[in-house]
C-alpha cells in the first residue's frame, strides 16, 4: 500500500481526526483540493457548542419556519430554484421533529458531546493548544418573556443532561455584556461554552500538530474511491492514484460525490452561512452572543467582531448572496448600539448538514476500509476531536467510546 490511512478533507473534521490517528499510532496522509482549513473551517463562527444538544427540527423551529422561509433574508431561507431538490431533505427534517425523533436525538447528541468535550480538552492540553481557547461562556438572548417561555424545554433538557446555566437579568445581564439594547431584556448564560481566538488559526494550530507527530499532506482533488480487496484506490482528477488501507470521508459538504457512487444515499445537503468580521475594537463584546429568534450569534475573535449565521439552502454552485450577510449586520447594530460597521469583510461557507442534526459516522456500505465522518451541520469545530476518537477506534478496531448506531451512515 502507498499509505495506511488517507482522510480526504483537511478541514477541522480531517485535521482532528489525523491528530486522533497518528496519537493512535498509524500513519496518515490528509488529501485536500486547497489545504488545511481553506474551506468550511476558515470563516466559522468559532464556538464549542457542547451545550448545544437540542435536533434543529425543534417544534419551536417547525412553528416558526413558514413564517421564516417567506423571507428571503431571514434566519431559513431556500432559493427557489434549488426548491425541488432540497425538498426530500425538507420532509426528513420536518420528520426528525416528531417526539420520538428528538428524544432519541437528544439522547445521541448529548452522548456524541461528552465524548467531543473530553477529547478536545486532551488534544488541547497535549498540543498546547490553550492559548487559542477561550472560556468566557455564551449568553443566549431574548426579547420577550414569551422567548424565555419558549425555551422552558430546552432548558429543562440542558438541566437533566448536567449542562449549567441560569437566567439573567438587569444589571447582572449589563454587567456579563454592557451595550445592549434595552429590549434584550434577559439571557440565559451557559458558563460551560468556549470559544477559539479564530477558527482557521485554531484548525490550522490542530494541521500542525498532527502533521508534528507525523500526518503528511498531499494537495489534490480526490475523484473517486475503488475498493479492492483489503484495501481502497483513491482517484485523483489528474489522473494519479494513491492505494491505502483504510480511507477517511470527512470532505464535508463535498462528501456526497465520493459516497453516492459506492451506493450511499445519505441526505446530505448544504445550509449555506454568512458572516461580517467587522475591525477589532468594533464593540465591546465580552463574549459570545446568541441572537436565536434571529438565528445569528456574534462571536469576539482575535481578529475583530463576527457577526453571522442563519441558513440558506441552494447547493454549492449559486454564487453568494451577501444581502443575508447585511440583513444579520443591520439586526446586529439594532440590538447592539454603537455597534461599528464600516469596513467589515463579508464570507460564505458551507455547512454540511443532515435532516436530523446527527453527523454520519461509521463505516461505508461496500467497504469497511471506507469510514465516512462528515455532516456535522453546525457543530463541526464543537465535534472535531470526539469524531476524530470515533474514527481512530474504528480503523484500530477499539472499544468504541459510545453506541455509533445514531450516526449510522445507513440510518436513512
Amino acid at each position: 500500500m502507498d499509505a495506511d490511512v488517507v482522510i480526504v478533507g483537511a478541514g477541522i473534521i480531517g485535521v482532528a481526526t489525523a491528530y486522533k490517528l497518528v496519537e493512535a499510532g498509524r500513519t496518515v496522509v490528509l488529501v485536500d483540493r486547497k489545504g488545511i482549513a481553506e474551506e468550511t473551517s476558515r470563516g466559522n463562527a468559532g464556538a464549542f457548542a457542547f451545550s448545544d444538544i437540542m435536533p434543529l427540527a425543534t417544534k419551536d423551529v417547525l412553528r416558526k419556519l413558514p413564517r421564516w422561509l417567506s423571507d428571503p433574508l431571514g434566519p431559513f431561507t431556500v432559493r427557489p430554484e434549488y426548491l425541488p431538490q432540497i425538498t426530500p431533505w425538507l420532509l426528513r427534517f420536518w420528520r426528525a421533529g416528531w417526539p420520538d425523533r428528538i428524544a432519541a436525538g437528544i439522547k445521541a447528541q448529548a452522548a456524541m458531546m461528552r465524548v467531543a468535550r473530553r477529547e478536545t480538552d486532551a488534544m488541547v492540553a497535549a498540543a498546547g493548544l490553550g492559548h487559542l481557547v477561550r472560556s468566557d461562556g455564551v449568553l443566549e438572548l431574548y426579547e420577550s418573556d414569551g422567548e424565555i417561555r419558549a425555551a422552558a424545554h430546552e432548558l429543562e433538557v440542558k438541566t437533566r443532561e448536567g449542562i449549567e446555566h441560569r437566567l439573567v437579568r438587569g444589571a447582572e445581564l449589563a454587567e456579563l455584556q454592557p451595550g445592549l439594547a434595552s429590549r434584550v431584556v434577559a439571557a440565559t448564560f451557559i458558563p460551560g461554552w468556549q470559544t477559539v481566538t479564530d477558527p482557521y488559526d485554531y484548525a490550522t494550530a490542530v494541521g500542525a500538530a498532527a502533521m508534528a507527530r507525523g500526518a503528511k499532506l498531499r494537495k489534490g482533488e480526490v475523484r473517486a474511491l475503488q475498493p479492492f480487496g483489503d484495501g481502497v484506490i483513491v482517484e485523483f482528477t489528474d489522473g494519479t492514484r494513491l492505494s491505502a488501507n483504510k480511507v477517511v470521508v470527512a470532505g464535508g459538504a463535498w462528501s456526497r460525490a465520493l459516497t453516492a457512487p459506492l451506493g450511499d444515499r445519505i441526505p446530505l445537503d448544504t445550509e449555506r452561512g454568512y458572516n461580517t468580521t467587522l475591525l477589532p475594537g468594533s464593540f465591546d463584546l465580552r463574549r459570545q452572543l446568541v441572537f436565536g429568534g434571529h438565528g445569528f450569534v456574534v462571536t469576539p475573535l482575535s481578529t475583530g467582531v463576527r457577526i453571522g449565521g442563519a441558513v440558506e439552502f441552494g447547493g454549492l454552485k449559486p454564487p453568494p448572496n451577501f444581502a443575508r450577510a447585511e440583513a444579520m449586520l443591520r439586526k446586529a447594530a439594532m440590538l447592539m448600539p454603537g455597534l461599528r460597521t464600516a469596513n467589515g469583510t463579508q464570507w460564505m461557507g458551507f455547512r454540511p448538514s443532515l435532516p436530523d442534526s446527527l453527523p454520519a459516522i461509521g463505516r461505508s456500505r461496500p467497504s469497511p476500509h471506507i469510514i465516512y465522518a462528515f455532516g456535522h451541520g453546525h457543530l463541526g469545530l464543537t465535534q472535531s476531536a470526539g469524531t476524530g476518537k470515533l474514527v481512530a477506534e474504528l480503523v484500530t478496531g477499539a472499544a468504541p467510546s459510545l453506541d455509533l448506531a445514531p450516526f449510522s451512515p445507513q440510518r436513512f
